[in-house]
This record gives structure tokens, C-alpha cells and sequence, in this order.
């Protein structure tokens, strides 16, 4: 026999996200898993159109204006429950909110007409975690705030090669570095290895002394020409750069890698040749650090791809990839080369984010009640993207690792328009596909795979179809 649905299950997701939050206030904590399960509900809309009525909306006007909620406590339990750590940073712009207070400048440029463009907002970097297969687990770390203005030497740095002359504690970039930290101190006792992906901001010595130091597993592109190999056994040329070292490598095969859609250009199937090898990194001879220590060299491997014969009018892919992990053979570089393609699923997580969730258009008039807010609605977007997902990397397993029995039976006859349904669950695809029906995929042969907004209001309307229907079905 079925179990009876509860009144309280719509909530049981942020329930099991934010239950273990601790604000000194357990009313705060029950606030909380409240307004996530409003906000997600209508993921798109705005609070007040999210919370329903005006006492909810005050509410969760004074919950995001708490000094005593903190981003980082809201994001303790849903760490805790998450392994590719891919890090990256987005800029979300609040610039017409002129009332807004605490905002800071994210970019500035001299327009035709006017002498100074400024573009005010936060900045949010986050490190996400998937799995091999690209699955999002959820945030590992992420770190919320608003820029003040840069301290006049870290200003003068970046007109110096690569900021130098600041130590790396100064400096804005610093966020990688606290990042891979953090993220690894979450998996320290559990015996799960964490590889952090990073795009070409974090390729600097800093960032893979640190890993060197706290044995942390990395994956970066590499941006900089730097010298390498100098005064090793490896080295060829006593002024060898890392870009001379890799041209000089022969391919060890060819491989195949696909190219998103992006800015306007459609996707596409890249043939490449692969290469890798070690060799030594150096620390730069500018490292203001050389003054009260010895750096030392580092042990790296490098992976180098480029597609040598791209399609006329396409520019041709290329990337160098540096880790510290062993590549020995062909395989073990092309796995970090698979890797370092789930680098798009946190873009993806970005844009359910601003075009999904719309998240630029909140007014909390400060920036502290935005960064709370924006905590929040990460998680939310994390699970927008889990539920999209899941059906795609195990389309075969049952429908019931996501749906409780009444719901996977309520969607079932509500699909089909019969009262008999069957005795096993059906696949999480089929099931995730008829989710995103009700909330207005049609389904075609030429539509693809529904997107998570269309998915997540198909799921929401399947949560009030279990709350009505499934007594019925008891």
C-alpha cells in the first residue's frame, strides 16, 4: 500500500538543504527552509511574487536583512551532503538599482559621450562540484562580495608583468587559492579525492604551490609564457619557455572533442591532436616572495591539444592544460582533457542563474541582503541543474532515486490518461521527460532535451497534482 503524502512534502528538498543551518535562532533556520521552498516554487518570479503575500514577503525581507544570517552558514549543510571541484567567477550586475548600497564597481570603461561607464554589482565566486560524469553534486565553497576600490599599489601591479610586485595575499586572486582550500578541508577525512578545474585565471605559481602544499589534486589551463625547466634536467634551452616546450612535443594520437554552442556559434565536433609530458615550473625571478624565502620548483604535467585543420572561417581549438596529477600514458591525458570539458557545466549553473532565475533584478537595497540572497538562490539553481541532469548521465535507473511513490504514479496517469500504472518505476528519463511536459515541453523529435526552467515548473506542478491526487491513489 501507498503511503499517504504529507502537507509538509513540497519542503522536504530545502528541509534536507538547510535543516542543519545554525543561526543562534532556530526560528531563523525554519525561516529559512520556508523561503527556499517559496523562491523555488516560482524560481523565475520575484519575492514578493515567490512568497504569495505581503506578511511573507516582509518576512523574507527581514531574513535577508539579519545580521545574524550568514552566507557561509547557509551553505554548511548543503556542503556537507555533497568530484571534480570546478572553479570559476561571475560578475552579476546590479547597475540600474541606484538606491542599492554597499554595491561595487565590477567594470569601468570611457564611453563616446560620456567620459566614465561604470557597471556596479557583486562578485561571486564559486567552486562546483560534479561528478566524472558531469553530474552537479553541489557547491563546495562559494564567496559572495562587493569590490571597494583597489589599494593604489595593487592598481600599479597590474601594469607590471602578472602583478609581481604584490604578494599574492593582496591581491583579488587570492579567492582561487582560499578556494581549493576550503574545498578539499570539506573531503579531508572521507578519503574522496577533489580535482580542482580551473580556467586560465587561476594559472599562477601561487595557486600550484598551494596545491603542492596542501596536497590538493589540480587542473588549470594554462595563460602564461612563462619560463620552464630552467636549470633542470629536462631543460633544452637555458630560456626555454613552457610555449617552446610543448610545441616541440610530438602527438602521441588524435582525438575528439565537442564544441557548445556559444555566442552565436553553433556547436560542433572538434578533431584534435593530443600531446603531454612533464616538466618543471618555475617560480618567476619578479616573485616579490624570493625576498624573505626560497621558492621551489614544481614537478608538473602538461597536456597540450590543437586542432591543426579547424573548418574554414572557425578558429582552431587549442589548450594547454597543467596539473600536478600522473599522466603516464594516452588515456590518463585524455581523461584530464574530458575533465577540463565539464568546466562548462558551471557556465551553465551561471546562466540559471542570471537568465533563469533572473537573480539581477532582485532589489534588497544592500548589497549584504543581495549576497544572502544570492546564497540561497545558488542552491536553488544547483538543483534546477541536478534535476535536468540526471536523466541525461543515467537515463536507465529507476524514477523513484527522485520521485516518492504517489508522484511517480500521479505523473503516470496524468501522462497517460489511465487509472492502472505499472508495477515497477519507470526510467528517470521517461519520467523526467513527462516532468517537463507539464510544464510545457512538447516533446518533438527535433526539440532535444528540455531545459531546466521549463523542468522546474513541470516538477513544481507535479508537486501540487501529489498533493491533490494522491489520496486517491492510497
Amino acid at each position: 500500500m501507498a503511503t499517504k503524502l504529507s502537507s509538509s512534502q513540497s519542503t522536504e528538498w530545502a528541509s534536507t538543504e538547510f535543516k542543519g543551518a545554525n543561526f543562534g535562532d532556530q526560528r531563523l533556520t525554519t525561516r529559512l527552509i520556508k523561503l527556499a521552498d517559496d523562491l523555488a516554487s516560482l524560481p523565475e518570479c520575484s519575492i514578493n511574487q515567490a512568497c504569495g503575500n505581503w506578511a511573507e514577503a516582509k518576512a523574507a525581507y527581514r531574513f535577508f536583512q539579519n545580521e545574524s544570517v550568514s552566507e557561509s552558514e547557509i551553505l554548511t549543510t548543503h556542503v556537507a551532503k555533497t568530484i571534480l571541484d570546478i572553479q570559476d567567477t561571475s560578475y552579476i550586475t546590479y547597475t540600474s538599482h541606484k538606491k542599492t548600497s554597499g554595491l561595487g564597481i565590477i567594470a569601468s570603461r570611457i564611453g563616446t559621450h560620456i567620459k566614465k561607464i561604470q557597471t556596479d554589482g557583486v562578485i561571486m565566486h564559486t567552486s562546483f562540484a560534479v561528478t566524472t560524469d558531469g553530474l552537479p553534486l553541489g557547491i563546495l565553497d562559494q564567496k559572495i562580495y562587493a569590490r571597494s576600490s583597489l589599494p593604489e599599489k595593487i592598481k600599479k601591479s597590474k601594469k607590471s608583468s602578472h602583478g609581481n610586485g604584490v604578494s599574492i595575499e593582496e591581491k583579488e586572486s587570492i579567492r582561487w587559492i582560499e578556494s581549493l582550500i576550503k574545498s578539499n578541508e570539506a573531503f579531508h577525512s572521507t578519503g574522496t579525492q577533489v580535482i580542482s578545474v580551473c580556467d586560465r585565471e587561476a594559472d599562477m605559481y601561487d595557486f600550484f604551490e598551494s596545491a603542492y602544499k596542501t596536497k590538493s589534486s589540480v587542473l588549470v589551463r594554462a595563460c602564461q609564457n612563462r619560463k620552464a625547466n630552467q636549470s633542470s634536467l629536462h631543460s633544452r634551452k637555458e630560456n626555454e619557455t613552457l610555449w617552446d616546450f610543448i610545441k616541440s612535443l610530438s602527438s602521441q594520437g588524435k582525438i575528439q572533442v565537442e564544441i557548445p554552442t556559444r555566442n552565436n556559434k553553433i556547436a560542433r565536433i572538434a578533431t584534435l591532436d593530443l600531446h603531454f609530458d612533464s616538466f618543471v615550473m618555475n617560480p618567476s625571478r619578479n616573485n616579490i616572495r624570493h625576498r624573505t624565502e626560497e621558492l621551489p620548483d614544481l614537478n608538473l604535467q602538461v597536456v597540450y591539444i590543437i586542432e591543426k585543420h579547424p573548418p574554414k572561417g572557425k578558429e582552431p581549438l587549442e589548450w594547454v592544460l597543467l596539473t600536478n596529477l600522473a599522466i603516464m600514458n594516452f588515456n590518463q591525458a585524455l581523461e584530464k582533457v574530458r575533465w577540463y570539458c565539464l568546466r562548462w557545466r558551471i557556465e551553465v549553473f551561471h546562466k540559471i542563474l542570471k537568465s533563469g532565475l533572473r537573480v539581477e533584478e532582485c532589489r534588497l537595497g544592500t548589497a549584504k541582503r543581495l549576497i544572502r540572497y544570492l546564497t540561497v538562490m545558488s542552491v536553488i539553481a544547483w538543483r534546477i541543474y541536478f534535476i535536468t541532469l540526471i536523466a541525461r548521465t543515467s537515463p536507465n535507473i529507476s524514477c523513484d532515486v527522485l520521485l516518492t511513490e504517489i508522484e511517480w504514479k500521479v505523473l503516470y496517469v496524468k501522462m497517460h490518461k489511465t487509472s492502472p500504472y505499472p508495477k515497477t518505476p519507470p526510467s528517470i528519463n521517461e519520467a523526467i521527460r513527462w516532468i517537463a511536459q507539464l510544464g510545457g515541453f512538447l516533446a518533438r523529435k527535433g526539440d532535444g532535451d528540455p531545459g531546466p526552467i521549463t523542468l522546474w515548473r513541470g516538477w513544481k506542478r507535479l508537486t501540487d497534482l501529489a498533493e491533490g491526487g494522491g489520496m486517491s491513489l492510497v
